[in-house]
């Protein structure tokens, strides 16, 4: 039942238990006993001489190995278990624990954009449903039990904000932000089938992903130093290929730094460079395409521009237990993918076959719990935070940036690993960084600060490496390296 440590068997009590399996007879108290190590929080500390002087040690990735050391195994169970009991008794103790461990791992949540506020206690009585949206949204399958009347909803409702009518647009709930990024790239290319997308170094991975599926022609595009597209950059490559249509995605913040590109200067790049009525423009909005709308003099994502599609997270600002997004286009452009699947007695437009329907109905909830008034508070209160933590960074000598508009903060990287697996700190190179969500608290951005300034007063007290400059990563202003501090 219980993923093997170390050599897979744990001393309890005189008595050698594998971990990797609950064996018959086992007291209570050594199944907790060995769910416990299985589940152990915190890893153990890396002798010195494996750390690299001046430098973190990183942690190594090999594909298809590294969970393997703490898996929870499936095992057969006894001829005798529905009388025991034991089964049931052992999976109990790994769930209680697995609970456990999971409220602690949320309290030291800070690095990814996932709003882990959220009470959907009263959907509960829908989860002995198997509720699958497969196929169209907007077209109902012979398949029952489904939520398509939650998800039109939540469609229509995102439609408003970003200003398409209801006989113009299409879409649907999709897993994941990435599945937004894949459909809406893939339309592009079905509207224009020999364009080429060109992205921002800085955008999402799902976005080379989705240009390596297709096998189109990418050209990555430089940023400025806030991670917003640099857009000579971007006006030069496009000269370079004239001929061929663009397809573009427009980053609604960015992954590491939460630049929001500029969408109109974008758009006035291609019509000025000779592309009008010749590009297509996705808006990869996964956490902020949901934020920017809430904010005052923000700059809006709208589809009464020229714009192709807009895709969200679900999970990210908004707050759902499981991964899921928002996908919109333009009605017009669907049917160059669409295909009618008879055995759905439905079309088929979307990435995925089946697809949750549990999802749209977490999104509705939600959306009529809060409304427009409560993600403006929240949205205000994101921000605001966000400004107390980065004056709370400088305060403290420590080198840190946050974009306007934004509610992620790009600070240096900790020097000890072991600090950033605890507070789950998204890293790349020499900055990690905070996503302040709506259940970011004041009180755990002080829990942070105070743990951080702590440790790296011992990190670097005997003068032997100095914190790392970051002044290409994030500019002069804001790096407090030996070298820029004023």
């Amino acid at each position: 039942m219980v993923g093997s440590v170390g050599n897979g068997l744990v001393d309890l009590g005189g008595a050698a238990v594998a971990v990797n399996g609950v064996g018959k007879g086992m007291r209570p108290e050594a199944v907790a006993a060995a769910v416990a190590v299985a589940m152990e929080v915190e890893s153990p500390p890396r002798p010195a001489e494996e750390e690299g002087e001046g430098s973190p040690t990183r942690r190594e990735i090999v594909l298809g190995r590294n969970v393997h050391t703490a898996s929870f195994a499936v095992k057969e169970p006894d001829a005798d278990d529905e009388e025991t009991g034991e089964r049931e008794a052992a999976m109990a103790s790994v769930l209680a624990l697995y609970r456990r461990n999971l409220v602690e791992r949320t309290k030291h949540h800070l690095g990814y954009p996932y709003n882990l506020d959220f009470d959907y206690g009263a959907l509960g009585q829908l989860q002995h449903f198997s509720i699958n949206n497969l196929g169209d949204p907007f077209i109902e399958s012979n398949y029952g039990v489904h939520s398509r009347q939650f998800e039109v909803g939540v469609l229509d409702w995102f439609a408003r904000i970003w200003e398409l009518e209801k006989n113009e647009y299409w879409g649907y709930i999709t897993n994941c932000g990435t599945e937004g990024n894949l459909h809406g790239i893939l339309v592009g290319r079905e509207v224009f089938p020999d364009g080429i997308l060109y992205a921002s170094r800085e955008s999402h991975y799902s976005v080379f992903k989705a240009a390596r599926m297709y096998r189109m022609d990418c050209v990555k595009v430089d940023t400025l130093i806030s991670g917003e597209i640099d857009c000579e950059d971007f006006q030069r490559k496009l000269l370079l290929n004239r001929d061929k249509p663009a397809i573009i995605n427009v980053n609604i913040g960015t992954t590491v730094k939460g630049a929001v590109d500029d969408l109109d200067l974008v758009i006035k790049t291609l019509e000025e460079g000779g592309f009008k009525d010749r590009f297509y423009i996705h808006c990869d909005g996964a956490l902020f395409g949901l934020m920017i709308p809430f904010v005052k003099k923000a700059p809006k994502v709208s589809f009464k521009k020229p714009i192709g599609s807009v895709s969200v997270s679900g999970h990210k600002f908004v707050g759902c237990p499981m991964p899921c997004g928002v996908q919109i286009t333009r009605l017009e452009h669907i049917n160059r993918l669409s295909s009618n699947v008879e055995y759905l007695a439905s079309r088929d437009a979307t990435i995925m076959g089946s697809r949750n329907g549990h999802a749209p109905i977490f999104l509705w909830y939600t959306l009529n719990r809060k409304g427009y008034r409560g993600f403006q508070k929240e949205v205000q209160k994101c921000l605001r935070n966000a400004h107390y933590l980065k004056d709370r960074l400088k305060e403290a000598g420590i080198g840190a940036m946050l974009n306007e508009l934004s509610s992620t903060v790009v600070f240096e990287r900790p020097k000890d690993e072991e600090f950033v697996r605890r507070w789950q700190l998204a890293c790349e190179g020499n900055i990690a960084h905070v996503v302040v969500m709506p259940s970011v608290t004041i009180d755990k951005l002080d829990y942070f600060l105070n743990e951080l300034t702590e440790k790296r007063a011992t990190w670097y007290q005997d003068g032997s490496c100095q914190p790392p400059c970051l002044a290409k990563d994030v500019g002069e202003e804001n790096c407090l390296c030996s070298i820029h501090k004023k």
